[in-house]
């Protein structure tokens, strides 16, 4: 619930801010309302040096230090502001363009923030933010996710019947009929849910090391990891043509499977042994088991 209230104050502040920027003029980010030319009473086609000495004048008669009147003050403020824009050229040109062009909203605001913005903000700062948002969705995304996953888990009959199981455990194989057995009955649902770790494939319960952000930080490591593994791999099983340890063949048997690593947790010892023994990474090999399967498969319809 709390997750889908963020999203929908999310897209309500989203919608707010493209409506705002629709119905708004282009060149009202720049001074607000007013023009950037009348505020300091010049035309468009005013040289540097006409809009400096006009900056200047009115500076002096509404700067605080010489005119005490709020209004003068705020005044003051939006004509510094407008010198601001149109003593640079590139800034100037790009208020112009915005002018000229007041339909094309989008391009206009991109340019003025970039041009504002853009060299004030630091790359690794806005690559920290981004990696910090998208970890924090993806994080409440996957408990979201996860949560939904175990309370329709905890509706099928086969938890409900291991939960009947675990009560009738700890209560020596006699059942509490009285009253008060709907909230012994919740009080255990709750230990079971803690008991049970319910991994659910597609949406496994959330990992901190799981995350964007943790992982791109870890990269150097994962890939300095990785090439150490492969080099080891290169020189014991290419060079020196050694035989594959169990972990290593095993993990050959998996990857010919195409199985996942937490499918493959749930195969049985007996199974694995048999199947590592088959060396399946073996083409020929695999192609000799997946036949078998395949008739074992039409056997049993």
């Amino acid at each position: 619930m709390a997750a889908a209230a963020a999203i929908r104050w999310c897209a309500v502040v989203s919608a707010v801010i493209l409506f705002s920027l629709l119905i708004s003029p282009s060149t009202a980010i720049y001074c607000d309302e007013d023009d950037c030319y009348d505020l300091l009473g010049v035309t468009q086609s005013a040289n540097a040096s006409e809009i400096k000495k006009a900056y200047y004048k009115l500076s002096l008669k509404h700067h605080p230090d010489k005119n005490p009147d709020p209004e003068s003050k705020k005044l003051f403020v939006k004509i510094a502001n407008a010198y601001e824009i149109l003593k640079d050229e590139d800034t100037r040109a790009q208020y112009d363009y915005a002018i000229e062009h007041p339909e094309e909203v989008f391009y206009n605001t991109a340019r003025y923030y970039q041009a504002y913005y853009g060299h004030k903000t630091d790359t690794r700062a806005v690559l920290i933010g981004l990696l910090l948002v998208l970890s924090a969705f993806q994080y409440l995304n996957q408990w979201t996710r996860y949560n939904q996953a175990i309370e329709m888990v905890k509706k099928t009959p086969a938890y409900k019947n291991k939960l009947r199981a675990l009560e009738l455990e700890r209560s020596g194989g006699t059942t509490n009929k009285k009253k008060s057995n709907k909230q012994m009955n919740k009080k255990l649902e709750e230990d079971f849910s803690k008991e049970l770790d319910l991994q659910i494939k597609g949406a496994e319960m959330p990992s901190v090391w799981e995350l964007v952000g943790v992982r791109f930080v870890l990269l150097p490591y994962t890939i300095g990891k990785l090439l150490l593994w492969s080099g080891c791999w290169f020189w014991r099983y290419k060079v020196k043509k050694a035989p594959y340890s169990w972990e290593d063949a095993s993990y050959l048997t998996q990857r010919s499977l195409g199985a996942s690593l937490d499918a493959w947790r749930t195969v049985d010892d007996a199974t694995k042994e048999d199947l590592v023994y088959r060396r399946l990474w073996e083409k020929p090999n695999l192609e000799s088991y997946m036949s078998e399967m395949r008739k074992e498969s039409k056997r049993r319809r």
